[in-house]
């Protein structure tokens, strides 16, 4: 039997990894252009949407998890603005801005919908 972590059968959860592989792939672009720091900048920002929601789903209450989704749902925001400064500096195109940006509102949407289901 193969174990599994609690988040990992979470919607969210996978939709954030999805929408993080983007991200990852847009920072590594901005690396290969020696962009560093727009790459670090996306690259945190990424990786925390999933990684909040991994570490509340093992939060001792409903509580505390909430916070986590609120963090995660912060770095989506986080996310969208980097991608905005990336497309006014021609760094990536109007389509890809908003194939993300229509993703992360998505996950933006179901985190909250997800605190709503916590009845707090």
């Amino acid at each position: 039997m193969l174990r599994k972590f609690r988040f990992e059968d979470l919607e969210i959860w996978q939709l954030s990894i999805e929408i993080g592989d983007s991200l990852l792939d847009i920072a590594d672009a901005m690396e290969a252009r020696k962009l560093y720091r727009f790459a670090e900048q996306l690259r945190g920002a990424a990786m925390s949407i999933s990684n909040n929601i991994a570490e509340g789903s093992g939060s001792a209450s409903k509580k505390e998890f909430y916070q986590f989704l609120n963090y995660a749902k912060r770095s989506c925001y986080e996310c969208a603005n980097i991608l905005i400064i990336l497309q006014r500096r021609s760094q990536i195109n109007e389509d890809t801005k908003q194939s993300i940006f229509n993703r992360l509102e998505e996950l933006s949407r179901k985190l909250t919908n997800f605190q709503k289901a916590l009845n707090l």
